[in-house]
C-alpha cells in the first residue's frame, strides 16, 4: 500500500479563491490528504467555513488559528507537507516567497518546509506581464518552484487577457508529476 500523500493548499487573495473548492474536490477525489492554509486577505474572498466544507478538516489561517497547539504550527505543517500547492497564487505571495519574507503562516510554512512547490498564479493580465512580477516568477523558478502560468480568458476587471487562473487539470498534472 502506497502513503498518501499529503498537500497543503495555500489559498490567497484572489477573486479566484473560489476556484479552490473544486480544486479541494478533484485533490480528495484523487485521495490525496489537504491541509488548507490561507492568508488573512483571502478572507475578502472566500470563508474559512466554506474552504473547511470542501476540505473536510479544520482551515488553517493564522498562527493560533488551532487551539491547543504547543508546538508552531508553520513548523509541524512544513514537516507533513509533501506537496506545497498555492492556488490562485497572488502577485503579492510571488512576490514576498521570491524575496523571503515570511510574515504570515503560508510564508512561514513554506520557508519552513523542504517539500516541493507548485504555484499557479490568477491576477490581472498587466500585473502578470509586469517585469517586477516576471522576475520574482524566474526567481521562484531558479529555485525549484514550479509554476502552471495562467491562461487567457476572462478577468475580473472585465478585460479578457493572460492571467486567468490555470484549468484544475493543468494544475492536478502538474501535482501529480511533481510527488512521483
Amino acid at each position: 500500500m502506497t502513503k498518501q500523500s499529503n498537500i497543503l493548499l495555500g489559498v490567497t487573495a484572489s477573486i479566484a479563491a473560489y476556484r479552490a473548492c473544486d480544486l479541494l474536490t478533484e485533490l480528495r477525489e484523487k485521495s490525496y490528504a489537504v491541509t488548507v492554509v490561507m492568508t488573512r486577505d483571502a478572507h475578502h474572498f472566500i470563508t474559512p467555513l466554506t474552504l473547511q466544507s470542501f476540505a473536510g478538516t479544520s482551515v488553517v489561517d493564522d498562527f493560533f488559528s488551532v487551539p491547543g497547539r504547543v508546538k508552531p504550527i508553520h513548523i509541524e505543517l512544513a514537516k507533513q507537507s509533501d506537496l506545497i500547492l498555492i492556488a490562485p497564487a497572488s502577485a503579492d505571495v510571488i512576490a514576498k516567497l521570491a524575496h523571503g519574507f515570511a510574515e504570515d503562516v503560508l510564508t512561514c510554512t513554506i520557508l519552513a518546509s523542504t517539500a516541493p512547490l507548485v504555484v499557479a498564479p490568477a491576477m490581472n493580465e498587466k500585473m502578470w506581464e509586469n517585469r517586477f512580477t516576471q522576475e520574482n516568477v524566474k526567481r521562484l523558478k531558479d529555485n525549484g518552484a514550479r509554476f502552471v502560468d495562467p491562461i487567457h480568458g476572462h478577468l475580473v476587471c472585465s478585460d479578457q487577457g493572460m492571467g486567468h487562473l490555470a484549468e484544475n487539470a493543468a494544475i492536478l498534472g502538474v501535482v501529480e508529476k511533481t510527488l512521483k
